[in-house]
């Protein structure tokens, strides 16, 4: 086994909106498809440094419509608002899994900074009535 922890199974449940990862180490994680989104590491995201970031709202909906692989070391998710920019590699994902509850909470932060009300999903009528 390698010093970097590698994916040995990657499942999309679309109905809960996770990502279930699993890793060569044991270690495993539910990651929600909305961190995934807001903590997408594309340029358009991210920006080119921490003051050109954009905070991403409004992504409590969102779900991931495919999982493509790039070579042996990363996946590109493709969101269904359209983003698909952001090539996450094993230890991206590896690290969103392990810092989880710090990003989060940071994240929080910053929708309350900017006064934004993050909606829980199950409070979000869904379009089509559905």
């Amino acid at each position: 086994m390698s010093s970097k922890p590698r994916p040995v199974d990657i499942k999309v449940h679309q109905q809960s909106r996770f990502l279930d990862i699993a890793f060569d180490d044991g270690a495993h994680f539910a990651l929600p498809c909305e961190y995934l989104r807001v903590y997408s590491p594309s340029a358009e995201t991210r920006g080119h440094s921490p003051a050109t970031a954009k905070l991403e709202k409004g992504k409590e909906l969102v779900t991931i419509t495919q999982i493509e692989p790039i070579g042996q070391y990363a996946v590109k998710i493709h969101f269904d608002d359209g983003h698909n920019s952001g090539l996450y590699d094993w230890q991206y994902l590896y690290n969103l899994g392990k810092h989880h509850d710090e990003l989060w909470q940071a994240y929080l932060e910053k929708l309350k900074a900017v006064g934004h009300q993050r909606q829980e999903p199950e409070l979000i009528p869904r379009e089509g009535g559905a």
